[in-house]
Parts: C-alpha cells; structure tokens; sequence
C-alpha cells in the first residue's frame, strides 16, 4: 500500500475532512465523498487512516515531564454543567505567583492534543486549566469521533459558562498573579472571543480560528490577538465585520493570517499541522501572554 504524505492530498479532500470534523456531513457520507479520490493507488482506508488523528506519535511534552506539576482536578460550574474535570498545569519549583490561562479545546472535548498544548504553556511559564466541557456526560471517551457526538448534546451557551467558571478558579488560586488569558481552538476560539465579551478583567484572548461574536463587542477589555488559517474560508468570512466592530470600537487586537495552512493548522496530530505556521503562531501566542499575563 502506497504510504501517503500531505502533498499526495488534494485541498478538496481537506475541505471534505473539515466538513466531517465539523458535522456538516456524516461519517457515511464522508467516506463515500472519499472514494472520488481514491486513485492511483490511494484506497479509502488509506486516505481514512491517513487523515485520521493519531495522537500517540505527535504530542510535544511528555505527561510525565519533570519540570511540570501537571494532574486532573474538578472544579464547579454552577451556571454551566456543574463538577467538571480539567488538567492543571504548572511549572515545578517557582515560587512567584504566576499568569494564568484557560486552555480551550476543539468540539470534541479534552483530547490529547488539548493537554498537550496546556502542559507547553506551563513549560512556557504559566498556570494553565484545560476544561473537558464533556465532562457531564462522562468526559471525553478516548476517541473524537465519540467526542463530537457528546459534544453536539450540549448547550454551546453553557460550555461557555463551564471555561469562564474555569477563569474564575484560576483567578482565586493562591498561585496566580491574577492575570488571566485565554487560547481556544476552533470551538475553543468561539469560547475565547465570547471570553472577552463577558469578562471585564479578563487580561488576554487568543482565538485561533475561531468563530466571532455578533454583538456586545463594545463590551470587550481585554487585548486580542487572532490567529487565522488562510485557506479557511468559513471561519474566515466572519473576520471583516468582526474588525469593522473592533476598530469601531477602538479596541486593542491584532491578526495573523497564515497563508495556505487549513483550519487546524496547529493541531499537531493531523496532516492539516503545518509546522512552520504552528511554531509561529505559538511563538506570537506565549509572547503575548507573557506581555500581558507577567
């Protein structure tokens, strides 16, 4: 069987795979649109495996790293799903209280990828919470596909409450400074740009591809910056009105747009990682919060 690589990958059969991990189309479906591109010598079952995530072989930090205090705790979301889970993160022997931040997940709860990115923020200097969302319905169950399925059961509007419940543990914890962030991907940076409309004090907010606000955007404090994949038209096509409203506003952001990554690019365990935009958009991302969150 021919082993694939990224550049044997039509852009049509991401376009198809964003489709499919956003539930615009069925696994069903999905893998009948698969067989159109199912030639010379790419079979369907490669091109599933091949786009599939594989988390066991592309997460950055080990879990297990000695520099890192990194173990689950449950906190309580009164207005949201009540005990939820989270992984909370920070580096061992500091004695300074340090900036905070909210690690949000995609729509398919805390998965692998989602820990791992929070245990590079605290290597890079933080406190971090990554909340699970699923955890009412038992958490995430150890696959995305699943994942979605729970996730499409619950109330968008009461997640949100579950991450800002989320701020406001970090925000008492005897460790933090105070100064709370937040990065979301995908859901998760729907979840950060509505961070910043309901929180007056939250510090700073950090949506990679994420959806945008419609309203109460005079209502944002906190400084944000956006980060975009450029071949991402259906996130992409909220962002001009969304900066209208800012500048509108006078509100202090700015925007990075990535050109030719896909919406995810910075999820490592995918083909759509693109590691050069990914280490950019990280590197802007902790530099920000070390501006704002220190």
């Amino acid at each position: 069987m021919k082993k694939l690589k990224k550049e044997d990958i039509k852009q049509e059969v991401f376009n198809l795979y964003d489709e499919y991990a956003h539930s615009k189309i069925q696994r069903r479906e999905f893998i009948e649109k698969l067989g159109i591109y199912a030639v010379g010598g790419i079979t369907v079952p490669s091109l599933m495996s091949f786009l599939m995530p594989n988390y066991s072989d592309n997460l950055i930090v080990d879990k297990n790293n000695i520099q890192l205090d990194s173990n689950y705790i449950t906190y309580d979301s009164e207005k949201g799903g009540g005990e939820i889970k989270a992984l909370f993160s920070k580096p061992k022997n500091v004695k300074q209280k340090l900036g905070g931040i909210v690690v949000v997940h995609e729509n398919r709860g805390l998965n692998p990828y989602i820990e791992d990115t929070a245990r590079r923020a605290a290597l890079d200097g933080f406190i971090t919470i990554a909340p699970d969302a699923l955890s009412p319905l038992g958490g995430y169950p150890g696959n995305d596909d699943e994942g979605r399925k729970l996730q499409r059961k619950r109330d968008r509007n009461e997640m949100l409450e579950d991450f800002i419940a989320a701020y406001k543990y970090l925000k008492q914890h005897e460790e933090c400074n105070g100064k709370i962030g937040v990065v979301g991907f995908c859901f998760g940076g729907w979840i950060s740009n509505m961070m910043a409309v309901k929180i007056a004090d939250l510090s700073a907010a950090v949506p990679f591809y994420g959806s945008q606000p419609k309203e109460d955007i005079d209502k944002i404090e906190a400084p944000l910056m956006l980060q975009f994949a450029g071949l991402d038209k259906r996130v992409n096509e909220g962002w001009p009105e969304y900066e209208k409203a800012l500048k509108k506003e006078n509100k202090e952001y700015e925007a990075f747009t990535y050109p030719e990554v896909n919406h995810g690019f910075h999820n490592t365990s995918t083909p759509r990682y693109d590691k050069e935009a990914a280490e950019l958009a990280w590197s802007r991302t902790i530099q920000f919060f070390k501006e704002k969150l220190v």
